[in-house]
């Protein structure tokens, strides 16, 4: 029997020359792995909010917002306290940056970012980056998010 995990955030895809700003994660079902900046509210934070403080948090990056362009959700094996599956569900923007420059960001706790890079889609695969990373890249081609869940049945978490 499953058991989720729910987990809801924010993420912003900035693109440049064809290449897209990631993290690299350090924490949760995508560590070792390339994800989209973003993440979770705070208490009583609204989405573009949210959106912002995380960008500047992992990237070092103060960011417009120009559009939602979505939801998706994903779901993945990940044992987690008394959990056996993660139920991630993200609003994906496209984001520009206003100002800041790219920086190792501060650790304190909850910090899941050891810093943000540009990639390119052969950058990255199944092996390398999460599922928000993968859409994104899809998105990028498509312009189309889907309306199904996406269902990773044999995800790896890197240790």
């Amino acid at each position: 029997m499953k058991k989720y995990h729910r987990a809801f955030g924010v993420y912003g895809i900035l693109i440049e020359e064809g290449r897209l700003l990631v993290i690299k994660k350090n924490a949760g079902p995508y560590i070792n792995r390339f994800d989209l900046p973003g993440g979770s509210l705070e208490d009583g934070e609204g989405l573009a909010e949210a959106m912002k403080r995380e960008s500047l948090e992992e990237t070092g990056l103060e960011i417009e917002i120009k559009d939602n362009i979505g939801v998706v959700d994903f779901k993945l094996p990940w044992m987690w306290g008394e959990y056996t599956d993660v139920h991630h569900i993200a609003v994906y923007y496209t984001v520009k940056k206003v100002g800041g420059k790219l920086s190792v960001p501060e650790q304190f706790d909850g910090q899941d970012s050891l810093g943000a890079i540009w990639v390119s889609e052969h950058d990255v695969s199944l092996e390398n980056a999460s599922p928000l990373v993968l859409k994104t890249f899809e998105w990028f081609r498509t312009k189309k998010l889907g309306i199904d869940s996406e269902i990773y049945e044999e995800w790896t978490v890197l240790e």
